[in-house]
């Protein structure tokens, strides 16, 4: 009996499975109905007007709307148009920010500019605090050591400069009086054949000139006090921000780090320090060309007997930190004093070792020294020159490149698709195997 009734249940599904998949079948085999067109009501035939689902023949689809779209207004635009208008108001609202940074930069230019000069001067005298240190020295005294170490070699040599300047200074008006009666005899009896009436209408002139803008001159020298304030204030800043910089760099860093989300400290901590070694790379191969520079130039100042060698040495050596026009600008001061003592022929030769001077900077010590580590197109150096003028002068130009270098390094660390190495002091938890 309960044999029966099961193998009844068992029929009926059976049945009822066979009858699902005949009805499956019978609705993939029948095609779909065409629905008739609609009427279209015309005021010479009024008919019914047509449902809302009902399709019109003869009408335009409507246009399929994209992606990027939310209403059909967007759609109607052109796609190109879009674009350009994304791209648009994202760059006004960058340039708004830059323009932002600029002006915050520009008011606090006074605490800024000491910073960056403290920036590099560590990187010029951190790997002297590294020898200190393994050899033993605490490194708040082998910070001190080396920042008082550094104070009395420059002090020194500006003591030497000032002093050949001083003892030169009256031999070199005397000539530079004798050199300016020769222009005036050249401008006379050479190819511009002037009278003395032209040359005194110009020297009339000239001096015309320097009354209307003595006011200007004045106002200039009254706020020489207030740049000497400036310049103190900025003197000490450095001072104190190197030392810090050199005995508690790492902590400085570590702490900016931790500031960041978790995710993103290993990735700036190497693009970090990656940045770092470039900075003390730029600074030590600039110091070695500044150096080389400046003896080759001062070498033959002294062997040709041109007066201010030894200033004009330094000068060439402090303009080498400005790469590619620096020394130039630097060795045509060298060539004018040559001129206005030495006469022409001395100044042709000097003007002849500047610019070999700067060949075998640009095509030997550059690449040779600098290397790939902070290998910057010319382009780029011209550029941010110019940028690094106009925003801060003579301090702008000497911290550009090294900023484009910093950069340069810092965009292509954080760009690279690779797992930063683990830190040394990093703490490591695993679970043991079970």
């Amino acid at each position: 009996m309960r044999l029966s009734r099961f193998e009844r249940i068992r029929g009926r599904l059976r049945r009822a499975y066979e009858s699902g998949r005949e009805s499956v079948r019978t609705a993939r085999n029948t095609p779909p109905e065409v629905p008739e067109p609609a009427k279209v009501a015309s005021p010479a035939a009024p008919g019914p007007a047509a449902p809302p689902t009902a399709t019109v023949v003869g009408a335009e689809p409507p246009a399929a709307l994209h992606n990027s779209t939310a209403s059909r207004d967007d759609a109607d635009v052109p796609h190109a148009l879009r674009i350009a208008a994304a791209w648009s108001w994202r760059l006004i609202a960058v340039g708004i920010v830059f323009w932002a940074l600029l002006k915050i930069v520009s008011t606090i230019s006074i605490v800024i500019i000491p910073l960056a000069v403290a920036m590099l001067l560590s990187a010029l005298l951190a790997p002297a605090v590294g020898w200190l240190l393994r050899a033993r020295l605490p490194r708040s005294l082998a910070t001190a050591v080396v920042l008082v170490g550094g104070l009395v070699a420059l002090i020194g040599t500006l003591t030497l400069v000032v002093n050949e300047f001083i003892r030169g200074v009256p031999e070199l008006a005397k000539k530079s009086t004798q050199g300016l009666q020769q222009i005036q005899d050249w401008l006379q009896t050479g190819p511009l054949h002037l009278s003395d009436n032209d040359l005194n209408r110009y020297l009339e002139e000239a001096q015309q000139w320097v009354n209307n803008n003595t006011e200007r001159f004045t106002s200039g020298a009254l706020s020489t006090a207030t740049t000497l304030a400036e310049v103190l204030t900025g003197t000490v800043l450095v001072l104190f921000a190197t030392f810090f910089f050199l005995r508690d760099g790492n902590m400085i860093w570590r702490f900016l780090v931790r500031l960041l989300p978790v995710a993103a400290r290993w990735k700036v901590d190497d693009a970090g320090r990656a940045s770092w070694a470039t900075l003390v790379a730029y600074v030590r191969a600039t110091l070695l060309v500044a150096f080389i520079d400046a003896l080759g130039i001062g070498i033959f100042l002294f062997i040709f007997d041109v007066p201010f060698a030894l200033p004009l040495a330094a000068l060439v050596f402090l303009g080498a930190f400005i790469p590619i026009v620096g020394a130039t600008l630097s060795g045509g001061v060298a060539v004018l004093v040559a001129l206005v003592d030495s006469g022409p022929v001395t100044a042709l030769i000097i003007l002849g070792v500047v610019i070999g001077v700067q060949q075998v900077e640009g095509h030997i010590l550059q690449p040779l020294i600098m290397g790939r580590a902070v290998a910057i197109h010319p382009l780029a150096v011209i550029i941010g020159l110019a940028a690094g003028v106009v925003l801060a002068g003579i301090t702008g130009a000497l911290v550009a490149v090294p900023l484009i270098a910093v950069l340069n390094t810092a965009v292509r660390r954080l760009a690279a698709r690779r797992v930063p190495d683990t830190p040394p002091d990093a703490v490591v938890v695993a679970s043991r195997a079970p």
